[in-house]
Formats: structure tokens, C-alpha cells, sequence
């Protein structure tokens, strides 16, 4: 078990220090588990409230819009029950040495892309390319 790093407050990963340093694998740690926890608990708390929730409305109009409200309540759970495996992805690259690197070049992603999307695996140029790509196949 390694200590754990020093992090002050307000510590922002710059460009003028080395890329992917203890102080910024720890920022970004830090900051996917913030992240990972907020969603698990938006999801507890979904249970919850559909659990609570849960009864007979006879007005077939208003079990109608509490159906659609559940059914989109549970694919904005989806999605995020997918973002979570992304993140814990994340945090595995940061424990193998491998976080904030492109995984089709190698090349280090850009701090402020990592910043705004700490579960990026390519950089921007990376993601373009593959999006373009992506696009093309789809038009076909």
C-alpha cells in the first residue's frame, strides 16, 4: 500500500510540471472517485424512490406520464451505470501506470481534456480521427 499523496485544496495539474506525476494521478484519482461516488448515489437514491413510489393510479393518463418518467429515469441510470465502468476502467489505468495516455498513439492526453473528461482514452486528435471514421462506416 503506497502512501498517499499530498494534495492541497485547490492544486490544478499544470503543464509546467511533469505529465502524469503522483500529484496529478492523485488529482485525477480523486477526482473519478467523487465522481464514481455522486452516481452510485444518485442510483440509490432512484431505487429508492421508485420503491417508495410505487402504486396503483387509476387515471390511465397520469400512469401513462409516471411510466414514461420511470422508463426515462431508468435509462438515465443505464447510461450512468455505464459511465461507472468507465471510470473504475480509469482508475485501473491510474494503479497500472497507464492513465492520461492515448491508447492508439501512446501520446499523452492534454491535461485540460483529462480535466473536463477524466475518463478519456484518446487524445482529441485521437478522437476525431475515430469519430470521422466512425461517421463514414455509419453513412454506408
Amino acid at each position: 500500500m503506497k502512501a498517499e499523496t499530498f494534495l492541497p485544496d485547490d492544486y490544478r495539474p499544470a503543464e509546467d510540471e511533469p505529465f502524469m506525476n503522483e500529484r496529478q494521478l492523485e488529482y485525477f484519482r480523486r477526482k473519478l472517485l467523487t465522481w464514481r461516488n455522486e452516481l452510485l448515489s444518485d442510483s440509490r437514491d432512484t431505487i429508492t424512490g421508485m420503491k417508495d413510489s410505487t402504486r396503483n393510479i387509476p387515471d390511465i393518463a397520469d400512469r401513462a406520464s409516471e411510466e414514461t418518467d420511470r422508463a426515462l429515469e431508468l435509462r438515465t441510470r443505464d447510461r450512468q451505470r455505464k459511465l461507472v465502468s468507465k471510470i473504475d476502467a480509469a482508475l485501473r489505468r491510474i494503479e497500472e501506470g497507464e492513465y492520461g495516455y492515448c491508447e492508439i498513439t501512446g501520446e499523452p492526453i492534454s491535461l485540460k481534456r483529462l480535466d473536463a473528461r477524466p475518463i478519456a482514452t484518446m487524445s482529441l486528435e485521437a478522437q476525431e480521427r475515430h469519430e470521422r471514421r466512425e461517421k463514414v462506416h455509419r453513412d454506408d
